[in-house]
């Protein structure tokens, strides 16, 4: 089974890697992250878990027993009791319920560990998956918005004691 863990120092290694053997993958529904992101992988990932001890973001990620990350699960932009939802999951997992598992864990931390009282996130119009993932775990439209030029849906999910 795999385990949700908050992102720390020695993930590193397996999570450049689930980034890479993903990046064609990940790129048919979301922006490519660039070369650069690759290359600057150490200082990125340094950066990123600097951000998290400042308690403006919550990184996650989903590990197998064998120490390989299935999926990524970030709550950003945390302010005023709420965050923004991401996610992503390797090709390998698509279509078997991880997305979902997932966003139902994060969504269960958001409000145990950190307190928060609602999510939003977005996606385009033409991920059926994010978007199925989105309204499987509680999350409703909340109008239109453009992601990098393709259009796509806001949501919102509020979070309640037992969540």
């Amino acid at each position: 089974m795999s385990d949700l863990q908050r992102l720390a120092a020695h993930h590193a290694a397996a999570l450049l890697r689930f980034e890479r053997e993903n990046r064609q993958w990940f790129a048919r529904s979301v922006p490519d992250r660039g070369d650069a992101y690759f290359a600057d992988f150490a200082a990125r990932h340094a950066g990123l878990l600097a951000e998290q001890e400042t308690g403006g973001c919550h990184f996650h990620v989903l590990v197998e027993p064998d120490g390989s990350v299935l999926g990524r699960f970030n709550l950003v932009d945390v302010a005023d009791g709420g965050a923004e939802l991401g996610y992503r999951v390797a090709e390998r997992a698509a279509g078997r319920g991880v997305a979902t598992d997932g966003v139902r864990r994060v969504v269960a931390l958001a409000r145990q560990a950190y307190g928060l009282r609602r999510l939003t996130a977005g996606t385009t119009l033409d991920n059926a998956g994010s978007l199925a993932v989105l309204r499987r775990t509680g999350f409703t439209p909340v109008g239109e918005v453009s992601l990098d030029g393709r259009p796509g849906l806001r949501f919102a999910r509020g979070l309640a004691a037992d969540d």
